[in-house]
């Protein structure tokens, strides 16, 4: 990769996560909104999400993939494929629901769970892929270390360090730890569309040193053609920021609760599927 074509990508929108008490058990912050797909394009919706046990019961989905980020707390999950199993803190669970799978995330009892789920589309030809489960234990996945900074990668790169997980979609998705006045960039593809989530601390961000700082999330500037662009990040204080982009899928979405898919009548045959128990 030569560096002489690499574009520095600045920040389109800063936005401040607005959050909600849906129940004593469960506060909510929607990191994306849904509704402006091709903004946002390959992704549907991200939550931020503090719950407590019994939030959310068993409940189908197809035409997507969650990816679910512990902060804090143990969450158990429990599908109608695989079993279950439990994420820890620095855990991340990709979940591909292809065709439909059946499951719940639940917290350890007397846990609250603090994490992030984001929803990516899956394009027309994966929708009905058949559902997989990928389990990335934080300590398993490989890190960049530069001065004052861990970088962790659970999707995609970071300069040299590549992650093995499987994507239906291209997504890049780095985990950053900044000691204060640390900087570091972040290598992107210039289709990829994304952004940035600030978990902790405060910092400047992209080409024009835009300022961020924690419940902030940051849209990337599109690449534009640029074959390859970078993300400038730099901490003012303890910094924790996860970056998410891929590259967009570029279909329409026809979303209803669980379901997304392309077409009105694709959302109605799910939903006939899930009463007729071709889920199970």
């Amino acid at each position: 990769m030569s560096n002489e074509h690499v574009t520095s990508r600045g920040i389109r929108s800063v936005r401040d996560v607005v959050y909600q008490e849906n129940s004593p058990a469960h506060k909510v912050g929607l990191v994306i909104e849904p509704g402006n797909w091709e903004e946002i394009d390959p992704f549907l919706l991200m939550a931020e999400d503090f719950f407590q046990r019994g939030t959310f019961g068993m409940h189908p989905h197809r035409g997507i993939e969650t990816v679910t980020y512990v902060i804090d707390g143990k969450l158990e999950h429990l599908d109608n494929k695989t079993g279950g199993g439990e994420l820890l803190p620095g855990d991340v669970q990709w979940m591909t629901a292809g065709k439909g799978i059946i499951h719940t995330e639940d917290p350890a009892i007397g846990e609250t769970v603090h994490s992030l789920q984001l929803w990516v589309n899956l394009p027309s030809d994966k929708k009905m892929t058949e559902p997989r489960y990928q389990n990335m234990r934080g300590q398993d996945m490989p890190v960049r270390h530069e001065n004052g900074a861990m970088i962790r990668v659970f999707s995609g790169s970071s300069k040299d360090m590549t992650a093995n997980t499987k994507n239906h979609v291209p997504v890049t998705m780095v985990e950053f730890t900044l000691e204060p006045n640390a900087t570091v960039t972040q290598d992107l593809p210039g289709s990829y569309n994304g952004f940035l989530y600030i978990i902790e601390g405060k910092g400047t961000f992209g080409g024009e040193n835009t300022e961020g700082k924690k419940g902030q999330v940051l849209w990337l500037e599109r690449g534009m053609d640029a074959e390859q662009t970078e993300v400038k990040i730099h901490a003012k204080e303890k910094l924790h920021v996860m970056l998410y982009a891929g590259q967009p899928v570029g279909e329409k979405v026809v979303a209803r609760g669980p379901f997304v898919m392309n077409s009105e009548g694709e959302i109605v045959q799910a939903y006939k599927d899930y009463r007729e128990g071709k889920f199970e």
